[in-house]
């Protein structure tokens, strides 16, 4: 169990790719919580937002720059074009971890509301190469995308994790509400991905074979024969279970 604690938030712009790549993990590590937010375009991040602990009688200064990414002067929305009345303060206003760690706020709208998601996990150390590998298809992402989140994740130990015994680093793209388009796209990102073991998320859309998806998860075996033990007939079993579990 963990004491609750305060967070601040702060956002930065533009923060040049050959900056994150010289300097990924001072960056990543730089607070409780780094994300980085992106359009693959001119060479540069769109948003960084950092979450740090906040120690009593912050003053809530922010610091000028991060590695030349300089603050945002306005609470701002990770999809820039929208308001950010949705989104959980920033420019370093303390608050509890629960109010600070999340995007948005809890009664607000998350996101857009109206999109398609797409996530995969990469182990860490391929982080650098990973996003180099997306900005190659930056011309076929930018119509469909509105912007895409990039995080890293500690290990963990459940079996079918994306992050089983390894810590990763995921991409997270959140779409325009153009499935056909974002269809014929997923097949590209995704071999841009596979020198990498990408796993995607299971909850969101992706289009890897069951072969490949078998391949990534060692443990899958012993999660098949675990959910025949509990359920030998298959009454809980749906078609996405059988394609990506049980298929071959």
């Amino acid at each position: 169990m963990v004491p609750a604690f305060e967070v601040r938030q702060d956002v930065y712009l533009n923060l040049p790719v050959a900056q994150l790549e010289a300097h990924f993990e001072e960056i990543v590590g730089s607070a409780y919580s780094v994300s980085l937010f992106t359009d693959w375009q001119n060479e540069r991040v769109n948003q960084v937002w950092v979450k740090r602990r906040s120690a009593g009688g912050d003053s809530g200064e922010t610091a000028p720059a991060l590695f030349e990414a300089t603050p945002a002067p306005r609470q701002i929305h990770p999809i820039a074009s929208l308001p950010a009345e949705p989104c959980t303060a920033q420019l370093g206003v303390p608050g509890p971890w629960y109010d600070r760690l999340p995007h948005f706020r809890i009664d607000e709208l998350p996101s857009s509301g109206a999109e398609l998601q797409t996530e995969y996990f990469m182990p860490r150390q391929h982080a650098v190469a990973a996003l180099r590998a997306v900005t190659a298809l930056h011309e076929q992402i930018a119509p469909l995308l509105m912007t895409s989140e990039v995080r890293t994740i500690a290990a963990d130990n459940p079996w079918m994790s994306p992050c089983y015994q390894q810590a990763c680093v995921a991409i997270h793209f959140t779409w325009k509400l153009n499935w056909e388009g974002v269809r014929q796209l997923l097949p590209e990102i995704e071999a841009q991905l596979a020198p990498f073991d990408a796993r995607p998320h299971w909850g969101k859309l992706f289009t890897m074979a069951p072969a490949r998806l078998h391949s990534l998860y060692q443990k899958l075996p012993d999660f098949q024969r675990l959910l025949t033990s509990y359920d030998p007939q298959g009454k809980f079993r749906n078609p996405f279970l059988d394609t990506y579990i049980f298929g071959a």
